[in-house]
């Protein structure tokens, strides 16, 4: 008796071009919004740079190259808006960081009314920051504000004017800077919280760990990824900071809060420098880029030394 041995064809495996076809073709719907509004800009912004496009001139615009890279070298007013930018942005980042992180902390033990407490410190989160602006202006106003009218009934004075001293427009602005944006940091901290293993805490406890040392040898380890995500990102936002400030000052007085937004926002808008403006954008984009590469690469060197 003979036995036909019967074989099963297997289906050829599809070309790996074919397969790539397929998945740029997923891909596609959320890749042109990217290019359109965001790589479209910034590359027309970065050949912008290198010409005297102005508003309202008539004549054609014409290729200057690196000329006004070469004027912003001695642009003494741009240099003090960017010093000033760097105060802000890391003056509202590193207190925005260590209260969410504190926040986070507590909305993560098992309180009463937590979910009621967590809706609550998302609120601010929730607020268009033109609002956020106009609230706190209200509150620091010099006549009837809150804050004046609270110093006054303790008896520590009032009537500053907040936000057109020299010596406090900037502090005051980082103020509202860190209470806008701590929500954000706050939700993503807690994120983070919510999968460290609570058998490992539960763990170190029993082995009379502290709650100081829980947090470095537990705590700390699980969320520092997270932690370092959302200060670089935090970084970039405060840098890059431009409604909340408008409409709290406008970078009066005197130019002690002018964020280097709001000085391009000023040349290409009400001086009509859009050539100019949008060398200050390349600048700005590229001095970000190397202080976030380096702070990346410390942080990340500092987690591998541990």
């Amino acid at each position: 008796m003979t036995t036909v041995a019967r074989t099963t064809a297997r289906p050829a495996a599809r070309p790996a071009s074919a397969r790539d076809h397929g998945a740029w073709f997923l891909v596609l719907p959320a890749l042109i919004p990217i290019l359109v509004l965001s790589v479209g800009p910034l590359l027309y912004g970065i050949l912008l740079a290198f010409t005297d496009a102005q508003s309202g001139r008539t004549a054609a615009t014409r290729w200057t190259g690196v000329l006004n890279f070469q004027d912003l070298l001695h642009d003494t007013l741009f240099w003090e808006s960017f010093r000033i930018g760097l105060l802000w942005a890391v003056g509202v980042t590193v207190p925005q960081f260590l209260l969410a992180l504190g926040l986070a902390l507590l909305l993560d033990q098992d309180l009463r009314l937590r979910r009621l407490a967590r809706a609550l410190a998302i609120v601010p989160w929730a607020m268009p920051e033109v609002v956020v602006g106009v609230m706190w202006r209200l509150v620091y106003n010099p006549d009837a504000g809150v804050l004046n009218e609270t110093l006054r009934d303790l008896g520590l004075g009032g009537g500053r004017d907040w936000l057109g001293t020299l010596a406090t427009a900037l502090p005051a602005v980082i103020v509202v800077g860190v209470w806008a944006g701590m929500p954000r940091t706050t939700v993503a901290l807690l994120a983070g919280l919510q999968n460290v293993p609570r058998e490992l805490r539960e763990a170190a406890a029993v082995d009379g760990a502290g709650a100081w040392r829980r947090f470095r040898a537990v705590t700390w380890p699980a969320i520092r990824p997270v932690a370092l995500a959302v200060t670089s990102l935090n970084l970039i936002w405060n840098f890059n900071a431009f409604a909340l400030v408008y409409v709290l000052t406008g970078g009066g007085p005197g130019g002690r809060t002018r964020l280097p937004m709001l000085f391009a926002y000023e040349e290409a808008f009400r001086y009509g420098q859009f050539g100019y403006a949008a060398a200050m954008g390349c600048v700005m984009v590229a001095v970000i880029s190397v202080l976030l590469a380096v702070f990346l690469a410390g942080r990340l060197r500092g987690g591998e030394d541990r």
